[in-house]
């Protein structure tokens, strides 16, 4: 079924709107952006439709700040300068990315997807200044004109974190409606203390992670990587069909 959204927009024409399953297909960890514009109306119109998210008992449990321009520019500059004085992080981070004892299969999913990554970036492993400095491109978001900081009222639980998650699910399928692309970087959790301070973020919420959003940059490497996926026997179980 193609989507039709309610909120029209200058650079989106319904006869181009995708079905879900081409969203889904096309959806990717962009990390080379165009600088290209994004229009505000854009973004109002892709934040709107992911309020339509599933969240349980309806709470709408999710927060974003949608930065561009000079205000973009500020928050990049202010993580960017620390880490060239030498700073790595905001300390610990207010939550764990991943667990601290994780194990198989997901710790080897991890380091293929990392190895391929870097694999199209033509990155040797033992080439460690470079793969830092793919690393700190994560706080540039990778040159992208928006960046959305989510967070999440600390008084919640597992299951609103789960809706968070939805709404951004949404965002990033909406995003490829309007021929957009985005990248979803919990690694901007290690600045948590800096992005507070720069979008004066209530301290009942918690800051969870960034979203680049803009237009891919077609010629670079990395853009033609894509991340393996396993089959469907591997992780669903089918009973009483």
């Amino acid at each position: 079924m193609a989507v039709t959204p309610r909120l029209a927009t200058a650079d989106h024409k319904a006869e181009t709107a995708m079905n879900v399953t081409e969203a889904l297909e096309t959806r990717m960890t962009c990390r080379a952006f165009l600088t290209t514009p994004v229009p505000e109306a854009t973004v109002r119109a892709i934040l709107t439709e992911a309020g339509r998210a599933p969240s349980g008992g309806n709470l709408q449990p999710w927060r974003v700040w949608a930065l561009s321009g000079e205000a973009l520019a500020a928050l990049k500059g202010a993580i960017t300068a620390k880490i060239a004085a030498g700073q790595i992080s905001d300390g610990q981070t207010e939550y764990n990315i991943y667990p601290p004892d994780m194990g198989e299969p997901y710790l080897g999913r991890k380091f293929r997807a990392g190895e391929a990554m870097y694999a199209a970036l033509g990155v040797a492993r033992e080439d460690l200044g470079s793969r830092m400095r793919e690393y700190v491109r994560n706080f540039e978001l990778f040159d992208a004109p928006v960046g959305l900081i989510f967070a999440i009222d600390r008084g919640l639980a597992q299951g609103q974190w789960a809706d968070l998650g939805m709404y951004m699910q949404s965002i990033m399928l909406l995003a490829r409606e309007h021929g957009l692309h985005t990248a979803a970087l919990e690694s901007w959790a290690l600045w948590h203390a800096t992005v507070r301070e720069a979008l004066d973020i209530p301290p009942e919420l918690m800051v969870f992670c960034a979203m680049a959003m803009g237009r891919r940059d077609e010629t670079h490497p990395i853009n033609q990587y894509r991340s393996d996926r396993e089959p469907l026997e591997a992780f669903a179980t089918f009973a009483g069909f």
